[in-house]
């Protein structure tokens, strides 16, 4: 597993982790008001607040790291793929991760930001703006939680040995009928729990021990997983694809990542669910 490379020192973290925080005020600033919604092409929502949030991130980044690109996702489309994956180090960003939940007004929604190199999120930092709290970390580094700008880190672990009952995470939004069969998989092995949370909260959750695994089969992007992987794997934790391997970044043409299981103890039976999950999907 990567180490966090050396140009990423406590300086750097913490000016990234208050950028994140700005960000946070920015979109606050619209949360407070009324917005509109438009939709991209895709149908995802888009409001003012992603790309006011962009905007901070994005400069706030070109000034802190100037010979580090930044790859958006209310910018994806600006640079060739060809181009970006000679990038072998770069700045993965979600501006506003959770849209659809910032338009319900439910406050499950984040700021993601992920220092990735040769393809591994090697540190990242996920802001909550309602809630203020901040979590940040990398295999390198471990994960810590902070609650609001100025408080101070508590380190993060994820429970291991993961017991009954097992408590999952499903998207909010976003539901499969393979996740919901890996679900219903794990109640066959036992009492399960299962949390629904929008964005990349979900990650934040087991990193600190209050769940134990998130299964998504189903479309996300780069974006959406970068920084939780990072801080996921500083707590202990695992985010793998089916067979096992740890997702990679900006190593395809496309963004797009394919099914993937987070987890908090490693030595979970996830192997097991998805077999038993895609058996049921056959049936």
């Amino acid at each position: 597993m990567a180490e966090v490379p050396p140009m990423i020192d406590a300086v750097l973290r913490q000016a990234v982790i208050a950028l994140a925080c700005d960000a946070a005020r920015d979109i606050l600033a619209v949360y407070s008001d009324d917005f509109d919604v438009e939709r991209k092409s895709d149908a995802s929502p888009l409001t003012e607040a992603d790309l006011a949030s962009h905007r901070r991130i994005v400069d706030g980044l070109a000034r802190l790291t100037p010979d580090i690109p930044v790859l958006s996702e209310e910018a994806e489309h600006s640079v060739a793929p060809h181009v970006r994956r000679a990038w072998q180090r770069l700045w993965i960003v979600d501006p506003l991760d959770g849209t659809r939940e910032f338009v319900k007004r439910n406050s499950e929604f984040s700021v993601n930001i992920a220092l990735v190199e040769d393809g591994v999120s090697t540190w990242g930092v996920i802001q909550a703006p309602v809630s203020g709290a901040v979590w940040h970390g990398g295999a390198g580094c471990g994960a810590h939680r902070r609650e609001g700008r100025d408080g101070s880190d508590n380190a993060l672990r994820i429970r291991a040995p993961a017991a009954h009952p097992l408590r999952v995470a499903a998207s909010r939004s976003h539901r499969d009928g393979r996740s919901e069969a890996f679900i219903e998989a794990m109640r066959a092995d036992g009492e399960v729990t299962q949390l629904n949370l929008g964005s990349s909260l979900k990650f934040c959750r087991i990193a600190e021990g209050g769940l134990d695994l998130y299964p998504r089969f189903g479309p996300t992007c780069e974006w959406d997983t970068a920084a939780g992987q990072a801080i996921l794997e500083g707590a202990g934790g695992q985010v793998v694809d089916p067979r096992g391997r740890p997702l990679r970044y900006n190593v395809r043409d496309t963004l797009l990542n394919g099914d993937f299981i987070a987890l908090g103890d490693p030595a979970q039976p996830w192997r097991g669910w998805s077999d038993a999950a895609q058996r049921a999907l056959m049936q």
